[in-house]
């Protein structure tokens, strides 16, 4: 893949990033705000110490939510779209479509859910202030634990599929994968630091909040990104779109 097609599929990444921000955005703002919102309401309630706002909650919930959604899509589009270029055809006999949309997925997996189901996503008053680099160097430690090792089963598989089948081989790879991060969720450290009379409903809402922009951010990429590099990489044929219009006039 030449330095132009590749600054092309970046471009495109990025576009896609950025439109499939929007529409997390809009995820954010109708299915995640209203939580955080609820549980701001909960801690002002109990707590004895009132901050004077430093950017208000409106601005927060509306510029400040559009802008921080809108930068990371491109700049995880442009990303994910250079991940996309190093891995086509090295991840199978897929067309551009549907390597960009199993990326994403996997993507998404080892990126987000993995890491997730260890370190979940916590609503304001949930947390110790004192305890937030720990939480923050453990979460990027299982997100980086995942992410590598989602390479490495993807490289165990392929160097297994000659002899094993690409079925046996996917399944090896897979169970490697899984056991290797039952080991991680087993060792490294729990923490749990919600309120005892925190709301179960307003907790579990904003978790599923949580990933349901993420769902829509990946998903919502693959398919646009490709789209975009299925016409980059496959063009249609000029002669062959012509002689359809021609045929269609007679």
């Amino acid at each position: 893949m030449n330095s132009a097609t590749v600054r092309n599929l970046l471009v495109r990444g990025m576009l896609a990033g950025l439109a499939a921000g929007v529409l997390a955005l809009i995820v954010a703002y109708f299915l995640g705000e209203p939580n955080v919102d609820s549980a701001i309401s909960f801690e002002d309630a109990h707590s004895h110490e009132h901050e004077m706002e430093v950017v208000s909650r409106s601005l927060q919930s509306t510029a400040g939510l559009a802008t921080g959604v809108l930068v990371y899509g491109v700049a995880f589009g442009g990303i994910a779209a250079l991940a996309f270029c190093f891995a086509l055809g090295r991840i199978g006999r897929f067309s551009p479509r549907a390597s960009a949309l199993l990326l994403s997925g996997c993507a998404l997996l080892a990126v987000y859910v993995v890491p997730f189901l260890k370190y979940p996503a916590n609503p304001p008053s949930v947390g110790d202030p004192d305890t937030i680099s720990k939480r923050t160097t453990l979460y990027f430690l299982m997100m980086a634990l995942s992410a590598l090792l989602a390479v490495a089963a993807t490289i165990l598989g392929k160097r297994l599929a000659p002899a094993l089948g690409n079925w046996w081989a996917t399944v090896t790879a897979v169970t490697a994968f899984a056991v290797v991060i039952g080991l991680a969720f087993a060792f490294l450290p729990v923490i749990n630091e919600v309120p005892k009379d925190f709301p179960a409903a307003l907790l579990w809402r904003f978790r599923l909040s949580a990933l349901a922009i993420q769902a829509v951010l990946w998903g919502g990429f693959g398919l646009l990104f490709g789209e975009l590099a299925e016409r980059q990489l496959n063009p249609k044929p000029a002669a062959a779109t012509a002689g359809r219009t021609v045929s269609a006039t007679n």
